[in-house]
């Protein structure tokens, strides 16, 4: 629906320590996260990339925003892909378009 093609795409679920340790060392941050996404491509049309995600945050953020765990996990997971297909979310418009698009594709997965 992005108008890119899948090549390859890895989810990895791992515990905020492991993901913390991957933003010090790939990042250079200092902090916690819920996801990092790494495009490994070489193509604007294709998408090869690896997605590790902290279960750990993700509980926390379900429960911080009054969200299942379920819709949290997911929305992460769009997040991520997200990122592959060209969207940032570094300024307020990059976040409001991100949350939208997220937004989207929980809908249509929850239907």
């Amino acid at each position: 629906m992005e108008g890119k093609r899948l090549v390859t795409l890895s989810y990895v679920f791992c515990s905020d320590g492991y993901l913390l340790e991957m933003n010090k060392k790939f990042l250079k941050h200092d902090f916690y996260t819920d996801v990092i996404t790494f495009d490994l491509g070489s193509s604007k049309t294709e998408i090869e990339g690896e997605i590790y995600l902290s279960i750990d945050r993700i509980k926390e953020n379900a429960r911080a925003e009054a969200v299942s765990f379920e819709n949290e996990l997911h929305r992460v997971i769009f997040h991520g892909a997200l990122h592959l297909c060209g969207y940032k979310d570094k300024k307020p418009s990059e976040i409001a378009l991100m949350r939208k698009k997220e937004g989207k594709y929980l809908g249509l997965y929850f239907k």
